[in-house]
């Protein structure tokens, strides 16, 4: 069963959206505000967010959410039908505009959509080079044989896997793999880069992790 964050400040709309989405076979977390949301963001499928909130409004939550969870769908469900509105949404990560008010049969089918497009529900197996990583069991095979490596390493190459050729910065991919709470220091990461890189040299397995100087890592495919 996914699971459907609301973050709307109006407590109406968090009743309605809940009864919809529960009829529809959705399990449902409620924010009153951005900031909330971000607090009960982790193990949420889908996020439905309002635009005007207190504390932190829907377009800076929607922002930190695309930055931090690439792989999160996004539903803005707002009042604002101004076209500038729905382009700043969109701009900033949003991958779907829904105006209030609403048929509760459209919010379904577009969450569902959104679901379906972002492969949420299916097995979160990736395969880079001769390597396959499957986050079911948080392991790494190759020609069929599986093995386990160290979670942070584990974490961080299905980090970069998730998206080839794409450059991420050492402070995303600190607080993805460590948390927001880390107190370490960027060499960590470093060590763990230096470590899947000694394991999975790319003579072998068909892809690098590549040194972006002066901003982080990306993972590319050779093979």
């Amino acid at each position: 069963m996914a699971t459907i964050l609301i973050a709307d400040d109006d407590v109406n709309i968090r009743e309605l959206l809940k009864t919809i989405l529960e009829n529809g076979g959705f399990s449902v977390r409620e924010a009153v505000d951005g900031r909330d949301a971000l607090s009960k963001i982790e193990g949420c499928d889908c996020a439905v967010i309002d635009i005007m909130m207190p504390n932190m409004d829907g377009y800076e939550l929607c922002s930190y959410l695309r930055k931090y969870y690439e792989n999160l769908p996004i539903l803005m469900l707002t009042a604002k039908a101004e076209l500038n509105a729905k382009i700043r949404g969109f701009e900033i990560g949003a991958d779907d505009y829904l105006t209030k008010p609403f048929e509760g049969d459209e919010l379904l089918m577009r969450i569902k959509a959104l679901l379906r497009r972002f492969k949420i529900e299916s097995s979160q197996l990736i395969q880079i080079g001769n390597l396959q990583v499957d986050r079911n069991r948080f392991t790494v095979s190759i020609n069929g044989v599986a093995e386990d490596i160290p979670r942070k390493e584990f974490e961080l190459l299905f980090k970069l896997a998730g998206f080839p050729g794409r450059t991420f910065s050492r402070d995303v991919l600190i607080e993805s793999v460590w948390g927001h709470d880390f107190d370490g220091n960027e060499r960590t990461l470093d060590v763990h880069i230096g470590r899947l890189r000694d394991r999975f040299p790319e003579e072998v397995y068909g892809f690098k992790i590549t040194t972006v100087r002066g901003l982080g890592y990306r993972l590319e495919v050779s093979a």
